[in-house]
């Protein structure tokens, strides 16, 4: 099992560099990363550790937009998903504006 995401930012058509991700079960944190140069993040926590069940990735995206001076409706966005299959892989997307986003499973 592994888990990844990767930021898109639609207002600049851009990958999202440098927004700290946090992951979380059960209100555990279990890992935090920033997003590189690819607005790309992967390999939270070994994949052993892995359970099925409700996780949840926190994008802290107002930092991200004030260093660009830019106005944003978010500080945080949190998305809220479920893990059934532990051999699998799941990637999850945020394609983010600053006064909208969109996710859905990846690939």
């Amino acid at each position: 099992m592994s888990l990844s995401t990767h930021i898109l930012d639609l207002e600049r058509g851009l990958p999202a560099p440098g927004i700290k991700v946090s992951l979380w079960r059960d209100q555990v944190l279990l890992g935090t990363q920033h997003t590189d140069a690819d607005g790309r993040c992967a390999g939270f926590i070994e994949a052993a550790a892995f359970e099925a069940g409700a996780y949840e990735l926190v994008f802290e995206v107002a930092d991200y937009f004030a260093k660009r001076s830019v106005s944003t409706f978010y500080a945080t966005i949190p998305i809220a998903f479920q893990i059934t299959d532990v051999s699998r892989h799941y990637h999850v997307p945020l394609l983010l504006s600053p006064f909208g986003y969109s996710t859905y499973r990846g690939s």
